[in-house]
């Protein structure tokens, strides 16, 4: 499965990066693929362990900032692995020909 998150701090005003580097970092720490963007932050596993590390993120944020809002869109499709990789290389394929 992939999942796409994205942990915002509630109350912390305008600059949040340092909050969400706290996330980000408990993904990249978790081992599981994973590719952060301006949006969102994907990850790929199997649902406990990437819901765990989703939790844990989470918790990362909600210790600095006290409330949290998440946003989250899973992908679950059994026997799919390396999805982060191929399912982008698929779709410039199909742009590059055209």
């Amino acid at each position: 499965m992939i999942v796409a998150f994205s942990v915002t701090p509630v109350g912390s005003g305008e600059d949040v990066g340092e909050d969400v580097a706290e996330a980000v970092r408990v993904v990249r720490e978790s081992g599981l693929p994973n590719r952060t963007d301006a949006m969102f932050t994907s990850i790929e596993g199997e649902w406990d362990e990437v819901m765990d590390v989703v939790k844990r993120a989470v918790q990362a944020v909600e210790a600095r900032a006290g409330r949290v809002s998440l946003v989250l869109k899973a992908d679950i499709r059994e026997g799919i692995t390396n999805g982060l990789t191929t399912k982008v290389e698929t779709v410039e394929r199909l742009l590059a020909e055209g």
